[in-house]
């Protein structure tokens, strides 16, 4: 048991941030990695579509060819329509179970390669929450298929759901249409209540989401620094 708690305290701390497009997810990531390197901390980036999806050439060839998504990221000055995500069906929400899995089995391996380098902080932008918040959640199959997936991949110390008003987030990001959008703060929240142990930060001003954020970190390295004293106490 003590050989088990010792190991895990040299573990990086995990850190990440999911929520629906235009949520602010980029701002408030580098501004935790800026707080946690002012603290003396190494800090590692991952982002889940760039270091965990699997086959990503061929899911992005997909969603151009067969939807017509359009390509690149949208901005206030230019406005793309995409195709991906917000095509559904059930023949889609099949293929989706059988690649969330596949991302889930290699999430938990980028996991374990991850806490063996030299960081004390893993800051993730999106994490598998962003797919499952994808599926049909009324649905008591994928429901339970929700379950499983979470006990397979790593859970991080802190999940961070970052709310947001659609309208805003659309604004801010214009990418899907706001009626979707709506849909997938729903599917968010509900995804959130399903799972018990992601921190939803309410939809807030920059300012106010930056403080609600570092208030949750400090407090998270305080329990890590109480968590290593009273290991080093054992051990004494």
């Amino acid at each position: 048991m003590q050989k088990r708690q010792a190991r895990n305290q040299k573990q990086p701390l995990w850190i990440s941030f999911s929520g629906m497009d235009g949520a602010g997810k980029s701002t408030q990531i580098s501004s935790l990695t800026m707080l946690a390197e002012d603290l003396g901390l190494k800090v590692k980036l991952l982002a889940f579509w760039d270091d965990v999806v699997v086959l990503k050439p061929y899911r992005e060839g997909f969603v151009h060819k067969v939807f017509k998504s359009e390509d690149g990221i949208g901005s206030p000055e230019k406005p793309v329509e995409r195709r991906d995500k917000n095509v559904r069906g059930w023949h889609l929400s099949l293929v989706r179970h059988g690649l969330y899995s596949l991302d889930a089995l290699h999430l938990r391996s980028v996991a374990r390669s991850v806490s063996c380098e030299e960081a004390d902080l893993v800051i993730m932008d999106r994490y598998i929450h962003d797919e499952l918040a994808n599926l049909p959640l009324n649905n008591s199959a994928t429901r339970a298929y929700v379950r499983s997936v979470m006990k397979i991949v790593p859970r991080p110390d802190i999940s961070f759901l970052l709310d947001a008003d659609p309208i805003a987030a659309r604004a801010r990001k214009p990418e899907y249409p706001v009626d979707f959008l709506h849909q997938c703060r729903a599917s968010y929240l509900r995804l959130a209540e399903l799972l018990g142990d992601v921190t939803v930060v309410p939809a807030l001003g920059l300012a106010d989401t930056k403080y609600f954020i570092e208030v949750a970190f400090r407090a998270l390295l305080e329990r890590r620094r109480r968590a290593r004293a009273m290991s080093g106490w054992h051990a004494a």
